[in-house]
């Protein structure tokens, strides 16, 4: 009788913590190839030009006063299915330099070498960035580790 009464006290735990899953099922991702950008803020059509993603870039990074602004703008420039400008890139390297965040500006190469499509895009990119690298003195991450 007394496992009878045990028994009866317990109850499964039914609470969920405050977490909501969505049943609807997921949305496919069609492969886009343009030359536009979407973009979800006030464009009333979606996407803007490359120029005008760079121009938006160059000003976001110019405007960069803490590390927090500066890894946000270099986080979203980079999400995008293009290559940022080697003219975005300057302002970012130059944001990082007035926010005194050298792996921010190490990471832009490694961020640069995994959104090209091949090495030889990669090495223009360097040689374009040579002066201002040598400037700053950005090291690259393959002369720190050259085994990794």
């Amino acid at each position: 009788m007394s496992f009878m009464r045990a028994a009866s006290l317990v109850r499964p735990v039914t609470r969920t913590l405050g977490l909501r899953t969505s049943t609807a099922p997921a949305v496919a991702r069609k492969a886009r190839f343009s030359a536009s950008v979407a973009r979800k803020s006030d464009d009333p059509h979606g996407e803007e030009s490359f120029e005008e993603f760079t121009a938006r870039y160059e000003k976001e990074f110019d405007n960069v006063n803490d590390v927090f602004e500066l890894q946000r703008n270099l986080n979203n420039a980079f999400a995008y299915d293009l290559v940022p400008s080697p003219s975005v890139i300057v302002a970012a390297l130059k944001a990082a330099r007035r926010v005194n965040d050298y792996p921010s500006a190490v990471r832009v190469f490694e961020g640069i070498k995994a959104k090209v499509e091949n090495k030889g895009q990669y090495d223009e990119y360097l040689q374009e960035l040579e002066p201002l690298r040598e400037e700053l003195g950005i090291v690259l991450k393959e002369t720190m580790y050259p085994d990794a």
